[in-house]
C-alpha cells in the first residue's frame, strides 16, 4: 500500500510542471485575446490620409526638412514635395552641418523653384540633440499657418499636402502624424521594420487614445508630423524637448497634455520611406531609440520584454512539450496551438493593414527575438553613452 501511495505521489509530482505550464498558457491566451480585440478595433478606427479630400480652406503650409549628410536622398524628397498639387506651401530645408554634397544638391534645386528655401544650420548649442536643434531653427524661419516636419529620406505623392490639409480641417486636429509605406530591401529589414506597426495595432487602443488625455497612449512618427502653428508654439515645440531622443512621441505627449487634439493615420498611399540603407544603419537606428522609448527605465524595459518573450515564445515551447509528454490530446498542446494561432492572427492583421508581405507572420518568433536583443543592446549602449546617430554621440541615461 505504501508503495502504491508513493507511486501516486510520484505521478502527481510529474504532473505539477504540466499543471503550472497549463495555467501559464491560459494566462497568455487571455492576454493574446485582449490584444486581438485591440487589433480588430484599430482596424475600424485607423483611417487613411487619402480618404480626406475636401476642397475647402487651404491654409499656407511650411514643409520643414532637417538634412544631415543626405546627398543620396534629399533630391528625391524635395522634388516630390515641389511637385505637390496643393497651391499654398513652401519647402524649407536646413543643412545640419553636412560633410557630403547635401548643400550642393540643395543649391541646384533652389535655382529652379522659389518655393524652396535653403539655409545652413547654426552651431549646435550645448543641451540640444542635433536633429531637434535643426527642426527648431526651421520652425523659427517658417511662414506657414501649418508646419509639416518630414525627413529627408521620404518621398511624397503629389496629393500628400492636399490630403493632409483636408484631414487637419475635417478632424479639427492640432497634430496629424501619418505612418509611411516602408520600402524594405533585406530580409532583416522585413523582420524588424513591421514591428512598430504591429505594436501600434495591438498595444495602442486608438479608440481610447483619441478620447482621453492620458499621455500613456501616445504614438507618432517624426517622418510626418503636421502641426497647427498655434498648437506647436503653445506646447513649446522642439525647444521644450531638446534632449529627448524619441522626439516624435514626446511632442505627441505634449500636445495631449495641453488638451489639444491628435490623430494618428495611415499614410501608406501618401508617402514612402526607405529608412535604413544598410544593416549597420538599421541596428544603429534602433539602438538609438529603443531604450529611450521606455523613458530610459531599465527595470520597465526588462520586465516588458521578458513578458513579451514569454507570451510569444512559451507557446512554441509548450507545443513541443505537450507533444513529447502528453501527445496531441493534452491540454498543454491545445493551449499552445490556441496561443500560436491568435499570435499569427494579430500579425496577419497588422501585415494586411499596412501591406507587408503576408509570409512575415510565420517568422514572428524571430522578429520578437531580434527586437528583444536590440532593446537590451540599446539599454547597455545608452548606459555606457556609446549610442550614436549621424556621427554624433547621444546622451546616456
Amino acid at each position: 500500500m505504501l508503495a502504491a501511495m508513493a507511486a501516486l505521489d510520484s505521478k502527481a509530482l510529474e504532473k505539477e510542471p504540466l499543471i503550472f505550464f497549463a495555467l501559464l498558457l491560459t494566462s497568455i491566451a487571455l492576454f493574446l485575446a485582449f490584444l486581438l480585440i485591440i487589433a480588430v478595433s484599430n482596424l475600424l478606427v485607423l483611417r487613411s490620409l487619402v480618404r480626406y479630400n475636401h476642397s475647402g480652406r487651404q491654409p499656407f503650409i511650411s514643409v520643414l526638412i532637417p538634412a544631415r549628410n543626405e546627398e543620396e536622398v534629399i533630391g528625391r524628397c524635395v522634388q516630390s514635395l515641389l511637385s505637390q498639387d496643393y497651391p499654398n506651401f513652401e519647402v524649407r530645408v536646413l543643412d545640419d552641418d553636412s560633410s557630403d554634397g547635401t548643400w550642393t544638391v540643395l543649391q541646384n534645386l533652389a535655382i529652379d523653384d522659389s518655393r524652396l528655401k535653403i539655409t545652413r544650420g547654426k552651431l549646435l548649442p550645448a543641451g540640444w540633440l542635433g536633429k531637434l536643434w535643426a527642426c527648431h531653427q526651421l520652425s523659427l524661419q517658417a511662414e506657414g499657418e501649418m508646419l509639416l516636419f518630414t525627413d529627408a529620406d521620404t518621398v511624397h505623392r503629389p496629393s500628400t499636402l492636399r490630403h493632409a490639409a483636408a484631414a487637419m480641417e475635417t478632424e479639427d486636429a492640432d497634430l496629424i502624424t501619418a505612418l509611411p509605406q516602408q520600402i524594405m530591401g533585406s530580409f532583416l529589414e522585413k523582420l524588424i521594420m513591421p514591428f512598430s506597426y504591429w505594436v501600434i495595432m495591438c498595444f495602442l487602443p486608438l479608440v481610447v487614445a483619441f478620447t482621453t488625455q492620458n499621455t500613456l497612449f501616445s504614438a507618432a512618427t517624426g517622418q510626418f508630423m503636421l502641426f497647427r502653428r498655434s498648437a506647436y508654439e503653445k506646447t513649446g515645440g522642439f525647444e521644450a524637448i531638446k534632449e529627448k531622443v524619441v522626439d516624435d512621441v514626446e511632442l505627441c505627449k505634449r500636445i495631449r497634455s495641453h488638451g489639444l487634439r491628435w490623430r494618428l493615420m495611415d499614410g501608406h498611399d501618401s508617402y514612402s520611406v526607405r529608412q535604413y540603407s544598410s544593416a549597420m544603419e538599421l541596428i544603429e537606428g534602433h539602438t538609438k531609440n529603443l531604450f529611450a522609448e521606455f523613458n530610459n527605465n531599465a527595470p520597465v524595459l526588462t520586465f516588458i520584454w521578458l513578458w513579451i518573450l514569454l507570451v510569444f515564445l512559451a507557446p512554441i515551447a509548450g507545443l513541443f512539450t505537450g507533444i513529447l509528454i502528453d501527445g496531441t490530446a493534452g491540454i498543454v498542446f491545445w493551449l499552445s496551438v490556441a496561443c500560436i494561432l491568435v499570435s499569427l492572427a494579430i500579425w496577419i492583421i497588422a501585415c494586411m493593414r499596412f501591406r507587408f508581405p503576408l509570409y512575415l507572420p510565420l517568422f514572428y518568433p524571430l522578429s520578437v527575438l531580434i527586437m528583444a536583443m536590440l532593446s537590451f543592446s540599446s539599454m547597455i549602449l545608452n548606459f555606457g553613452k556609446k549610442a550614436t546617430w549621424k556621427g554624433r554621440v547621444l546622451p546616456g541615461s
